[in-house]
């Protein structure tokens, strides 16, 4: 998608996505046969509704029906949150993962110590703690029974990050019970 067509279509649909409490994560435009697929994803502190993606897709038809955003040519629009595995790349998605489990590529030293390196990135699993402007406070946890510790990682010591998805995690609501 060109960047003036992206940049119009954000244009166009910001408010009405801001209107619903929600931010505008991503708009992609891409060809699925002979249509276009518009997807566009949406999230929030407290996670997306499939009924809130409902309404939100019918009031982005509405708006893209009354102006010539997408063209004559017909396309398939996609309304959902982002997947478990999403990268985290915006201040509030690490905002959004604490308490959560991630897994964060960490940038090699610079260049003059990458010598003396034997591994210039660091992969690093660990526990969201808090999150301020500056970086992230983490929990790595312990290996064979040694207890967890404390870790702080710059947000430009970052490569990549994701959320790992856990299957025995305690949910917010069990632990206050």
């Amino acid at each position: 998608m060109s960047t003036t067509q992206s940049d119009r279509l954000r244009g166009l649909l910001e408010p009405l996505v801001s209107a619903e409490g929600l931010d505008l994560e991503d708009i992609e435009v891409s060809r699925a046969g002979k249509r276009r697929m518009l997807r566009i994803t949406v999230d929030s502190d407290d996670g997306v509704e499939l009924d809130t993606c409902a309404e939100l897709s019918r009031a982005i038809s509405e708006k893209l029906d009354e102006t010539d955003a997408m063209g004559e040519d017909e396309y398939v629009l996609e309304v959902g949150s982002p997947g478990a595995d999403r990268p985290l790349t915006e201040h509030r998605h690490y905002v959004r993962a604490t308490g959560r489990l991630v897994k964060l590529q960490l940038n090699g030293p610079p260049e003059a110590d990458a010598a003396a390196a034997a591994d210039p990135a660091e992969e690093l699993i660990a526990r969201v703690l808090t999150v301020d402007d500056e970086g992230l406070d983490l929990e790595v946890p312990g290996v064979k029974g040694r207890k967890p510790k404390a870790r702080r990682v710059a947000f430009a010591e970052i490569a990549k990050a994701r959320v790992e998805i856990e299957f025995n995690r305690k949910d917010k609501k069990e632990e206050e019970a």
